[in-house]
């Protein structure tokens, strides 16, 4: 084999493993941050959730204040 060969195929091999190489990281990458999306978007849930809860709570309240202002007057 020749030298010219000897590098071209060096070459060939080095840049096929960093491709499959960076193919693999980028899909970990992308699991993760698909992984934290999922978790963020449960968290924003259960704010949401929360905060209805408490506006529930503010709202039984009010109703009952003013039933009781009504049968007062």
């Amino acid at each position: 084999m020749s030298s010219t060969s000897k590098i071209v195929f060096a070459l060939s091999a080095v840049l096929s493993v960093s491709i499959i190489s960076y193919v693999h990281y980028k899909q970990e990458y992308d699991r993760t941050r698909m992984r934290e999306g999922v978790i963020r978007d449960i968290e924003q849930q259960q704010r949401k959730k929360m905060q209805n809860l408490y506006m529930l709570e503010q709202q039984k309240h009010l109703t009952s204040k003013y039933k009781e202002l009504e049968k007062n007057q």
